[in-house]
């Protein structure tokens, strides 16, 4: 199966970049979206040929999610059922016969970590999500997760180390994730890969030069991870501030 997730910063932004040309030429099996920032109605995409699944934030033109799918799941889940959580269009969760599909767009903790706190709590309803899904069957997990985990996974570890998405905290709930049964799937097939990124700040020129972060994922639980056929980032399409990320995987 090839598997794509993509933080697109706004569905109807990047569809003006030429998001179907790269849709269609992908032809992945499940094509995840972070960040679509739009309410149902919004958009008409020619998605011939897949089941699609939409969750919106309440606030209009914030988050959401979004899966095609070219198999139609058992079962779809919108959000953790728990409210707090649910006004943000975050999470999606399909259900096929040999796994669960789970796209994310995780909560960014703002400047100054001034989201931090609701960050944690929100860790930790997620990697409860995750854990009771695992209990069941192998899950997949991919997304914009918000934190680079590792100073490899930054251009510029040292001056970022209290800054969002590379905090202790955060990058100790990451940390957390692993330990609970789950592979980081790009790791797993290239864990000395330097220079590996998949988003870029608009400003000085950060795409250009390479200095990014990667903190797009597909994430696996661990008996699957032998199933891992390859694992990659496409910097090189544009269309927004982060690029596709692929998961090939038997499974």
């Amino acid at each position: 199966m090839k598997l794509i997730s993509w933080n697109v910063n706004g569905l109807r932004a990047a569809e003006k970049k030429g998001f179907m040309d790269y849709f269609q030429t992908v032809d992945a099996d499940l094509f995840c979206l972070q960040e679509t920032k739009l309410q149902e109605g919004q958009i008409d995409l020619d998605l011939s040929g897949y089941h699609d699944y939409w969750n919106y934030a309440v606030k209009k033109g914030y988050s959401g999610t979004a899966i095609f799918s070219k198999i139609e799941p058992l079962n779809v889940y919108y959000g953790l059922d728990i409210e707090e959580h649910d006004q943000e269009g975050r999470v999606i969760t399909l259900e096929f016969p040999k796994f669960y599909m789970i796209t994310v767009y995780t909560p960014n903790s703002q400047n100054e970590l001034k989201r931090l706190d609701y960050r944690m709590d929100w860790e930790d309803a997620f990697l409860a999500h995750l854990k009771k899904l695992d209990s069941v069957k192998p899950v997949i997990v991919c997304g914009d997760l918000n934190v680079a985990h590792k100073e490899i996974d930054l251009k510029n570890p040292k001056t970022n180390r209290k800054n969002a998405g590379f905090s202790d905290e955060e990058r100790g709930k990451f940390t957390d994730l692993l330990a609970n049964g789950f592979t980081d799937s790009f790791r797993y097939l290239h864990p000395d890969t330097e220079g590996a990124y998949s988003w870029w700040s608009y400003r000085m020129n950060a795409r250009a030069r390479n200095t990014g972060w990667r903190i797009d994922y597909f994430i696996v639980s661990n008996r699957i991870a032998t199933h891992i056929e390859s694992a990659s980032i496409h910097a090189e399409i544009q269309g927004s501030d982060h690029c596709p990320v692929e998961l090939t995987i038997t499974i």
